[in-house]
């Protein structure tokens, strides 16, 4: 069992004042595997001190961009060192398949940090034009922001966590990490990381706890920017303290994304990734493809098909090479789905697949993967974040209708799928989500990932993804 009484603050573990502690439950056993403090305001106030002095005293904001890419290449080195204890702790903490998690929090991760590593040693902090207003010229200057709050998800706790990590490192900000309270003994790792890296003490500290210790972060008055990954709810508090306290800040909130299949649609070819959207990592991802919506005479067919991906799917140990679908995260978890399952039922949805606990394994929150047929687009089944293993496979008489019913959600995600690419690439110019894939749904690091309205707001990934960390800077200048 691995215990912590502290916190990570300028560059060393320091004891934290706080009462309490979290205890953290692997969701495959259900046994204690460890805990970590519930920070309060004096173990925020430690690291935020930490991560001002470090970025004030400039050691790190001021250093040469391609020195601190030199810096990210190395944590990417230390992290890649640790891939294995790293997926299987995150594993145990919640219950992703060891596969999965050697992809998600381990291999990604070190893509994103020698992403922005590149981006980096390109950057240009200053820009020269000439004046429009006067005779001179200007000087515009793209600066760190300064310290980074990064309050991160339990579902991909490495990867969201480096999605903000790396962005805001380029960009020169000193950060303060808070993870999400069930996953936050991997989150030690990655101090180890920044050690073995060589960073400067007090550009990474961590601080564990509770959603109110992520509010005592975002409202610290030593924290300049935020960057928030999670549930709605408590995203909406961050976004309130946010804007009351006119920070700058990055939301990543639900989603309940839209799986449009086309009468072109060639299903034997678009089966297996559709399960994989619906399903993965027990349908516990922010753009699972949790509504299928179908034309009629495409309907029994498509249901035929995802009925068939959920039952190829094998249910056990996260740990077992072959298991394909671990257990939801938590027992709360998985009691939400039930009941989100039942009120389908209830509203008139009819099960095609799952809906239940299975026999084995006996201990553990597993559900099965699940297919909910006859819903229709105004059941609450079909119109609420599920954050689980169930797909709602809906009928659409038009392609404006179902076009119309994929944007009437949180804004994140779309597909669709079709034998004709400029078909689709024109139903995707016409939706109002923040990305989307033709017949596939793979986010590019290349490129700005984020949604709209409900689901946040801010872009993670691509050049864009450093818009939270850079202040801009003009400098007016007479002509000479």
């Amino acid at each position: 069992m691995l215990e912590y009484r502290d916190i990570y603050a300028g560059g060393r573990l320091v004891g934290s004042t706080a009462p309490d502690v979290i205890t953290i439950v692997n969701p495959a056993t259900e046994e204690v595997i460890g805990a970590v403090p519930s920070g309060v305001a004096a173990d925020v106030d430690k690291a935020v001190r930490s991560a001002r002095h470090a970025f004030d005293d400039g050691r790190w904001a001021t250093r040469a961009p391609s020195d601190r890419a030199d810096a990210l290449e190395r944590l990417a080195d230390a992290l890649e060192a640790r891939a294995e204890e790293t997926a299987l702790l995150v594993t145990a903490e919640m219950g992703m398949p060891i596969s999965f998690s050697r992809t998600y929090n381990a291999d990604e991760p070190c893509a994103i940090l020698r992403y922005y590593a590149k981006l980096a040693r390109d950057m240009d902090t200053e820009e020269t034009r000439t004046a429009v207003s006067f005779s001179g010229r200007t000087v515009v200057r793209r600066e760190a922001a300064g310290v980074a709050a990064v309050i991160a998800s339990w579902n991909y706790p490495i990867m969201l966590a480096f999605c903000q990590l790396a962005p805001a490192l380029a960009a020169g900000c000193t950060i303060v990490l808070k993870p999400a309270a069930a996953t936050s003994l991997s989150a030690y790792i990655l101090a180890e990381a920044f050690e073995a890296a060589d960073f400067p003490p007090g550009v990474f500290n961590l601080v564990t706890g509770t959603s109110e210790t992520a509010a005592l972060l975002a409202r610290h008055p030593g924290v300049d920017t935020v960057a928030y990954s999670g549930p709605t709810k408590p995203g909406r508090r961050i976004a309130a303290i946010c804007g009351s306290e006119l920070k700058p800040a990055s939301l990543e909130l639900g989603g309940q994304s839209a799986a449009i299949i086309l009468d072109d649609a060639d299903l034997s070819r678009a089966a297996g990734d559709l399960g994989t959207l619906c399903f993965g990592n027990s349908g516990q991802t922010c753009f699972a493809m949790s509504r299928v919506l179908v034309p009629q005479q495409r309907y029994a067919e498509t249901l035929e098909a995802l009925t068939a991906q959920a039952a190829d799917l094998r249910i056990g140990d996260p740990l077992a090479e072959k298991t394909t679908m671990g257990p939801l995260a938590s027992a709360r978890r998985r009691s939400d789905v039930e009941a989100r399952v039942a009120g389908g039922l209830v509203s008139g949805a009819r099960l095609t697949a799952g809906g239940r606990r299975p026999a084995s394994p006996v201990r553990g929150y597993f559900y099965e993967p699940t297919v909910l047929a006859d819903v229709s687009p105004s059941m609450p089944i079909a119109r609420e974040e599920i954050c689980g293993p169930v797909a709602t496979v809906i009928p659409y008489r038009s392609e404006a209708e179902a076009v119309a019913f994929a944007d009437d959600g949180f804004g994140l995600a779309a597909t669709v799928w079709t034998s004709d690419p400029q078909r689709g690439l024109d139903i995707a110019r016409r939706s109002r989500v923040g990305t989307f894939g033709v017949n596939l749904y793979a986010p590019d690091l290349g490129s700005p990932w984020g949604g709209r309205g409900a689901c946040g707001t801010g872009s993670a990934y691509g050049p864009e993804g450093m818009d939270l960390y850079q202040a801009t800077k003009s400098v007016f200048l007479p002509a000479s």
